[in-house]
C-alpha cells in the first residue's frame, strides 16, 4: 500500500472509531450533553435552555436534580417558554411566584429514568395512552405515533420530544417544544 494510501485508511479508521463516541453524546443547544455529568451539569451548557436553567435556579431546584436521581426531565426549550403569554415567566421566577413556579418545574420531572422505548413499552400496555406521575404528583399523559413521543399537560396542552434519550448521570432528558402546565 502506497503512503498517501496509507494515511487515508489510518484517518478513515480514526474518524470511524471517533463516530461512537459523538453519537453517545448528543448535541443539544450547541453543546455536548455527557452521559457522565448530571442533567444540571449538561443543561447550563444548552444554548437552548437558558430559560429553564433560570427558572430551576429560582425555584431552589438545582441541588436537587443534581442528586442521584434517577430522574427523567422533560426540558422545554428558550422556544417553548417564549410561546407563554408576555411576561409570564418573567412573573414565575419573581421570589413571591417561587411555590407556583416549583410546581410548574416538578410537572416536567418524573421519578425514575425513562428513555423513549420505556415510554413506548409503557403506551402500548395502556392500550395507547400512558399516565406517569410527576414529582409534582399530577399525571401527564403520554403517547406515541411511530417513533415520535408527545406528552399532554393536565390542560390539554401536547408537548413533542424533540430530542429523546439525552443520558444523563442521574437520568434522561427529553427534550420537549412546550412549557407544560399541572
Amino acid at each position: 500500500m502506497s503512503k498517501p494510501l496509507l494515511r487515508l485508511a489510518l484517518g478513515l479508521a480514526i474518524a470511524t472509531a471517533a463516530v461512537p463516541a459523538l453519537a453517545k453524546n448528543p448535541m443539544v443547544g450547541g453543546a455536548p450533553m455527557y452521559a457522565s455529568k448530571t442533567i444540571v451539569e449538561n443543561a447550563v451548557n444548552s444554548k437552548d435552555h437558558t430559560t429553564l436553567v433560570a427558572a430551576v435556579k429560582a425555584a431552589g431546584l438545582v441541588e436537587t436534580l443534581s442528586g442521584p436521581g434517577p430522574f427523567t426531565v422533560f426540558a422545554p426549550t428558550n422556544a417553548a417558554f417564549a410561546k407563554l403569554p408576555p411576561g409570564t415567566v418573567e412573573t414565575l421566577v419573581q421570589p413571591q411566584n417561587k411555590a407556583q413556579l416549583t410546581g410548574i418545574l416538578t410537572y416536567h420531572v418524573v421519578p425514575g429514568a425513562l428513555t423513549a422505548k420505556d415510554l413506548a413499552a409503557l403506551v402500548k400496555q395502556g392500550g395507547g395512552r400512558a399516565v406517569i406521575k410527576t414529582v409534582n404528583g399530577a399525571p401527564l399523559s403520554v403517547e406515541t405515533e411511530g417513533k415520535k413521543v408527545f406528552v399532554t399537560d393536565a390542560k390539554g396542552n401536547t408537548a413533542t420530544v424533540t430530542i429523546a434519550n439525552v443520558m444523563q448521570s442521574n437520568g434522561v432528558i427529553h427534550v420537549i417544544n412546550t412549557v407544560l402546565m399541572p
